[in-house]
């Protein structure tokens, strides 16, 4: 079985070994906070829908 491999170095790493799994190091792990955080990295909120407007729908008119 090959060994998980480091997401920012590529190095393997022995996951009963490394306290920063999955990552080889705190430097990696550290490189890898650092990505999130200056938006390196993002997650999408939801699929974006080509015909969908971005703005919010008005609600729809009270009736008095």
């Amino acid at each position: 079985m090959s060994r998980p491999k480091c997401p920012v170095c590529g190095i393997s790493v022995e996951p009963s070994k490394t306290p920063s799994m999955p990552f080889c190091s705190e430097r990696c792990r550290l490189i890898d906070l650092k990505r999130w955080l200056g938006e390196e990295y993002s997650v999408p909120d939801r699929l974006a829908d080509p015909d969908e407007d971005e703005e919010m729908p008005e609600p729809p008119a009270e009736d008095e």
